[in-house]
């Protein structure tokens, strides 16, 4: 069976992000068409379904550095805000979408709270994750037989 580290990790959260539509747990906030990532952004998401990749990425980055905090993974989504003339600066991401996504993935069981150290995956959001990964490795195999070699 493979894991989040077999197979690219922008096909997983593609294929993931898929799932994530299916699940009834997983919907967009009605602000969510309006709102900008993170103040280091210029303008709002152009996808329509931008919500249901960044839960999916935040599930991966669950999986790969749990137990993490929305601290954490507003770092990982920060950027360089262009400021002009100016040197350009870090800023991290918006906390609101981290938080609502991960309570969202919280209440579709595929992640847990440990008090004072983050969140973690659990054992139906691993299943998740490495069913989607093996789909994909398995995908990729079938268009480059030289990967199943490794």
């Amino acid at each position: 069976m493979a894991t989040v580290y077999d197979v690219p990790g922008d096909l997983l959260v593609e294929k993931l992000a898929a799932r994530l539509k299916e699940m009834d747990e997983i919907k967009p906030p009605e602000w969510a068409s309006f709102v900008k990532t993170g103040r280091h952004k210029e303008r709002v998401p152009e996808q329509e379904d931008w919500w249901y990749y960044r839960a999916a990425s935040v599930l991966r980055r669950v999986y790969v550095d749990g137990p993490v905090g929305i601290q954490r993974l507003r770092t990982w989504y920060g950027g360089r805000k262009n400021r002009g003339h100016a040197p350009e600066h870090f800023y991290r991401a918006g906390g609101s979408i981290i938080r609502k996504v991960l309570q969202q993935l919280e209440s579709a069981g595929l992640v847990r709270t440990i008090p004072k150290e983050g969140r973690i995956i659990t054992p139906k959001g691993q299943s998740l994750v490495d069913g989607v990964a093996t789909e994909l490795k398995k995908e990729l195999e079938k268009e480059i037989p030289e990967l199943g070699k490794y």
